[in-house]
């Protein structure tokens, strides 16, 4: 099953010392739905590690539209890059439902990891899986047609981020068409056909900003169809 995999966030590869350590070095903090967690640009002087709920993190292009590049969820540690390079942010962090988070200074985290070495390898594995997924991004932008990168992407959100529905099947994070056409390259025009054809075939269910796969096979099938055209 998709949403059986063991939890790989930055929180869950803690022990329990190092969980315990963290939580006494920070406070926790709650931001509503789409109040910004961190601004692109302001100075990294703090890391936060999600508690609960969805935060899309997204860069502004040259023109000043927002451009989404990941999300982050339970266990995800956010701001580690430029707290750790004393650089400013290079992304903006925005909450997509309620958010509580753990709130670490800069100082403090670096006391942290000074004081607990194994966690450094921890957070070097986080930088690295995000490196790993920054270029299959890129080599699925450069395969697929719009409707296959959406088809792949709503497949990996199932698979990180997925978790059974009530009603049966994989809801995944909270994102809107925009957003999800932003993140694949694709116009909100190429989506909003895309989903049309998957809801009359039963492959997903939607709502207002809800998206639910019910067939992750057939899914799976119409990304490969479109990857040998």
């Amino acid at each position: 099953m998709l949403v059986d995999r063991p939890p790989m966030d930055f929180w869950n590869t803690l022990d329990e010392a190092e969980q315990t350590a963290l939580t006494q070095a920070g406070r926790s903090r709650r931001f509503r739905h789409g109040a910004p967690l961190c601004y692109q640009g302001e100075p990294a002087d703090q890391v936060l590690i999600i508690r609960t709920g969805w935060a899309k993190v997204s860069v502004a292009d040259a023109d000043g539209r927002e451009r989404l590049m990941a999300l982050r969820g339970p266990g995800e540690l956010i701001g580690e890059m430029g707290t750790l390079g004393d650089d400013a942010r290079n992304a903006t962090v925005t909450a997509l439902q309620s958010v509580t988070a753990m709130s670490v200074s800069g100082s403090r985290f670096i006391a942290f990891l000074a004081s607990h070495p194994g966690a450094w390898q921890k957070v070097v594995r986080t930088m690295v899986d995000r490196l790993v997924q920054a270029d299959r991004r890129i080599v699925k932008t450069g395969t697929l047609i719009g409707a296959g990168r959406l088809a792949l992407f709503l497949l990996e959100l199932a698979e990180r981020n997925g978790r059974p529905f009530a009603g049966g099947g994989i809801e995944v994070p909270p994102l809107s068409q925009a957003e999800l056409g932003s993140y694949v390259d694709a116009s909100r025009e190429t989506v909003a056909r895309a989903f049309k054809d998957w809801r009359a075939a039963g492959i997903i269910a939607t709502g207002w900003r809800q998206t639910v796969i019910l067939d992750p096979a057939r899914l799976r099938l119409f990304a490969e169809s479109l990857d040998d055209l």
